[in-house]
């Protein structure tokens, strides 16, 4: 049997924790931020973790991961 794939969309876009949860980078924050509220810029730092209904998806499409 091959070896399956890693989607590699998902691979530059998702990071698996030690947990085995998905983290990822938040929407919204690459361009036209200058009419956004500093307080919505703020909200959108760092990383969030995927929702538990498309955790499942997300590791489908990386099996090695």
């Amino acid at each position: 049997m091959p070896k399956m794939k890693s989607h590699s969309g998902a691979k530059k876009r998702f990071k698996i924790t030690a947990k085995g949860h998905v983290k990822h980078k938040q929407a919204h924050k690459s361009h036209l931020l200058s009419h956004e509220s500093h307080k919505r810029k703020r909200q959108l730092r760092g990383t969030k973790v995927v929702s538990h209904a498309q955790e499942r998806q997300v590791k489908r499409m990386l099996p090695y991961e």
